[in-house]
């Protein structure tokens, strides 16, 4: 606590202004994912892959996102875990020049996937932030002035440091997964169970949603009916995701693509069909079969 209250003395109101604001906007960044119960479930549409997949069409990073993508879930966890370390590290003043660099890498990627192709480019915010933990670096750099570490560099012999770095990982872990156990949990579509009302998915609507097994599927409602496929790629396993403008399901790893009405396999290294999910209209609603 002393060493925390230390970073904080004669600390200039422009700097604290900026530590209080990225810091806690990290550790608040952290705390939305870690309780957001879709995050990380492959059948949401706000998992964690589901959005780098959306991000794929405009992102001049597109190449290193479909990597990604591949191991979207340990992303989703490290993403968390960085955030809280960042946001707790800043406010502690633990490694804070290492911290502020980390924060100033997200932004950056952020930018490069999120708000790429807002125009014009003030209205997307992470360019702004990517701004303030530069100026927040430079900051903080000028102030340890011109010694050799200059404090960017954390110091292994100072147990001191090495404890506060421990601490940072520890509190960030334990706020991880604090927010995992406010999470409420995904209802699956158990045999007869109630997947969505008809009035709110009139004809033509697609939808994500977890089948009685688990995994990921896709809802789909035609004039004729009601039908369903699982959204677990038959190649390595990836999760499809529905392409409205070409009428087919799209593997965002490696390429393969799916009709979108018969599950068959169109191009790409997927060996089998997509398998059928048993859904049908029970009165008001869509439910499992």
């Amino acid at each position: 606590m002393a060493s925390i209250l230390e970073s904080w003395k004669k600390t200039p109101l422009g700097v604290a202004i900026l530590r209080l604001w990225l810091g806690g906007t990290w550790i608040y960044g952290g705390w939305v994912k870690a309780t957001d119960p879709g995050f990380l479930d492959q059948a949401s549409p706000n998992y964690i892959g589901a959005q780098l997949t959306g991000f794929i069409g405009h992102s001049p990073i597109s190449f290193l996102l479909r990597h990604m993508i591949e191991h979207a879930q340990l992303m989703g966890w490290a993403i968390m875990l960085s955030e809280f370390a960042i946001g707790i590290a800043v406010l502690a003043g633990v490694a804070m020049q290492l911290a502020i660099i980390g924060g100033a890498s997200i932004s950056l990627i952020l930018w490069l996937c999120v708000t790429w192709s807002v125009k014009p480019y003030f209205l997307g915010s992470d360019t702004a932030y990517f701004a303030m933990w530069v100026a927040l670096f430079f900051l903080v750099r000028s102030a340890h002035g011109r010694r050799k570490r200059d404090g960017l560099i954390p110091n292994f012999k100072d147990r001191r440091e090495v404890m506060g770095m421990v601490g940072v990982a520890a509190a960030a872990t334990i706020a991880t997964l604090a927010g995992g156990s406010l999470k409420k949990k995904t209802p699956e579509a158990t045999p007869g169970s109630e997947i969505v009302k008809l009035a709110t998915f009139p004809v033509g609507s697609t939808m994500q949603f977890k089948a009685s097994n688990g995994s990921p599927a896709i809802l789909f409602r035609t004039k004729s009916g009601v039908y369903a496929y699982s959204a677990v790629c038959t190649h390595q396993g990836c999760t499809v995701s529905y392409d409205a403008l070409g009428h087919s399901m799209r593997c965002p790893c490696h390429g393969a693509t799916f009709d979108s009405t018969t599950g068959k396999v169109l191009s790409g290294p997927a060996p089998t069909p997509l398998p059928k999910v048993s859904v049908a209209i029970k009165g008001d609603a869509i439910v499992a079969l």
